[in-house]
């Protein structure tokens, strides 16, 4: 389940929310948890409008404060950790779990101070383009009524 806000800053504001979203393929693409195992740092997040909308992503912060974030992928126990660490906005460091099943979606849950099984919402979010060096993950989004893709590039580091 997705709750995210985004505004459209011209003369009307836009409210969009992600719809809910049930996984239903827990089966594992474990080549693919593997292939992305270790240290990353996302090197841009790109969608059309973004000089207009302002997307909230993970219901954390602004999307744009996702650029330079680090994020650690285990994926022999589907954990983790992301760091926000933009000096213009708020620091945020939280562990994660995380998986990718084999419709390439990759699921993850922010645990911040909980644990696993006491967080009931995650984010669904589409795995692509994944090399041993990059990999994107795609969130769409609903603005206006017409859907958007968010893409977050991550780069190994």
């Amino acid at each position: 389940m997705r709750k995210t806000a985004f505004f459209l800053f011209l003369t009307l504001i836009f409210f969009g929310c992600k719809p809910k979203q049930t996984v239903v393929n827990t089966k594992l693409d474990t080549k693919t948890e593997v292939a992305i195992k270790g240290n990353w740092k996302i090197s841009s997040v790109t969608y059309p409008g973004s000089d207009y909308i302002k997307v909230n992503a993970f219901d954390l912060a602004d999307s744009k404060c996702f650029v330079g974030s680090t994020w650690k992928f285990i994926s022999n126990n589907n954990k983790g950790e992301m760091t926000l660490n933009d000096a213009t906005c708020t620091s945020f460091t939280s562990p994660i779990t995380w998986y990718i099943n084999k419709d390439g979606n990759f699921v993850m849950k922010i645990i911040n101070n909980s644990k696993a099984k006491k967080v009931m919402e995650g984010y669904v979010l589409t795995i692509a383009n994944s090399t041993d060096s990059s990999f994107q993950l795609i969130d769409k989004i609903n603005v206006g009524g017409q859907f958007v893709n968010v893409v977050y590039q991550f780069n190994r580091n």
